[in-house]
């Protein structure tokens, strides 16, 4: 038994360990923050405009738009990273494949230019 509860003495300290950090982390803002909230501080904010007006009010489709892209591009980041990692076992066909897949995302990324969508004034 003895022998047991020095193989499990590391776990069981550092398990303590984090499960006290854990704690002091959320414990410490509400002892530490500075308590002064105001107005615009309380207010919501979603995509560029007060959403408490009328819900039938025109807001900017850019916002959309650019987060739009932002996701296109993020997916194009998550592709050819296990890509680049396999790219000796890819072989010709994952190679043409990626340049495809590259190609079908510059040109979207040429029509959102010309279309003005990454333009702002």
């Amino acid at each position: 038994m003895p022998m047991m509860l020095e193989q499990y003495l590391p776990l069981v300290i550092f398990i303590a360990l984090s499960a006290i950090i854990a704690g002091a982390l959320l414990v410490a803002p509400f002892l530490l923050a500075f308590k002064a909230p105001d107005p615009e501080k309380l207010s919501a904010y979603e995509c560029g405009f007060n959403p408490f007006n009328d819900s039938r009010m025109k807001f900017d489709v850019r916002f959309y738009l650019v987060s739009l892209l932002f996701i296109v591009f993020d997916l194009e980041v998550a592709f050819l990273f296990p890509w680049a990692v396999a790219f000796k076992d890819a072989g010709a066909f994952g190679f043409w494949s990626m340049m495809v897949f590259l190609g079908v995302l510059t040109v979207g990324f040429v029509y959102e230019w010309r279309k003005g969508a990454l333009e702002w004034d």
